[in-house]
């Protein structure tokens, strides 16, 4: 494929991602008036979203976010102050994942609001930022205070041990993905001269890990967010990431996509909700990305093939149905199209690489 082509799919592609930008520089998780509600902005989507633009080294958009996004923190620290003095029973006393986009209000429906990956992706990408991209985000004091507050957030639920709704929203189990994002979160701010991260509120959770993992979860064998813990959060050993990427590729891996996990009722086509389940676009881009970075090109080749198949004149579709060619309304998903320019830019790369 020539160097143009990828060129001119970034170029579409970032069109698109910033067609969800709003003026606070949070990010929605897709386009305005669906009835999905996927017009707001969640913590964990605007982490993914923003990964696009800083490979292409458009530093003021990422910080634009990044700003707005502990200035949420800040208008919600009073409730961060009551849940580190004890810990929360009920889901919506927890710091919520999603917000109105420019009042930067909770929403308060009914929602698996406990979600400790989302704080663990903030704090991970706030030291990544600074350390090794020596951009700084935290401006003010009021910036240190509030991410010295969430190390003493992850401490007061006690991360390492508590069941969450994790990346997806569902039940709550202890999930292998979300302490692996605030054990990844709270190693990258300890680099941080100016915050504080107990030796030991690491180590918790990287024991947790090791009973987890290779599994998701209890009821969980396997997981797509288990990717998450491979790239980017690199928490995983080479035995773990091996045994990762088999169970998932295995299990999971489909045509246009990968289901989330086995028996997944969303978007599923089987009214009993038994196979069938939705192929999400993101998960071809994730594997693509993985193995981009283990220098498998071959591989690569073969998902970026799949993934332009799957683009629509809209952009990346949040999941295909099983099976077919249609797609759910949740069109642009901006975590996806993130990921598919993440993948792009990649492979450019590592095509320049291999020619060299």
């Amino acid at each position: 494929m020539a160097r143009l082509t990828y060129d001119e799919l970034i170029k579409k592609h970032l069109t698109i991602l910033k067609s969800l930008k709003t003026k606070s520089g949070l990010f929605l998780a897709s386009k305005k008036g669906l009835s999905t509600g996927y017009d707001k902005s969640w913590l964990r989507d605007n982490f993914y979203e923003t990964i696009a633009f800083e490979v292409i080294g458009d530093w003021n958009t990422v910080e634009k976010t990044y700003r707005a996004i502990l200035n949420v923190f800040l208008r919600h620290e009073d409730k961060i102050d009551w849940a580190i003095k004890e810990k929360p029973k009920e889901a919506h006393k927890r710091i919520h994942a999603r917000f109105h986009p420019e009042t930067f209000d909770e929403f308060w429906e009914e929602w698996g609001n406990k979600q400790n990956d989302a704080i663990g992706c903030i704090l991970f990408r706030l030291g990544e930022l600074e350390i090794n991209q020596k951009r700084s985000i935290l401006k003010t004091p009021e910036h240190t205070r509030i991410i010295n507050k969430l190390v003493k957030y992850l401490e007061s639920i006690e991360y390492w041990s508590d069941p969450d709704s994790g990346i997806w929203e569902e039940e709550e189990e202890l999930h292998a993905s979300s302490v692996g994002a605030c054990v990844a979160g709270l190693k990258s701010v300890s680099k941080m001269a100016q915050i504080e991260v107990p030796l030991w509120l690491i180590r918790k959770g990287e024991d947790s890990l090791k009973l987890l993992l290779p599994r998701e979860s209890e009821h969980k064998f396997t997981d797509l967010s288990l990717l998450s813990l491979i790239w980017p959060y690199d928490v995983v050993t080479d035995e773990q990431r091996g045994k990762i990427l088999e169970n998932v590729e295995y299990h999971l891996a489909k045509e246009r996509g990968v289901v989330r996990y086995k028996g997944d009722h969303y978007y599923n086509r089987n009214p009993d909700g038994i196979s069938e389940e939705a192929e999400w676009t993101f998960g071809l881009s994730w594997l693509a990305i993985i193995y981009e970075k283990m220098g498998n090109k071959e591989k690569v080749e073969e998902l970026i093939k799949n993934l332009i198949t799957i683009d629509t004149p809209e952009g990346m579709p949040e999941l295909y149905f099983s099976n077919s060619a249609d797609y759910n309304e949740n069109t642009p998903l901006g975590w996806s199209e993130s990921l598919f320019i993440v993948a792009l830019y990649e492979m450019e790369r590592l095509e320049e690489k291999t020619i060299g």
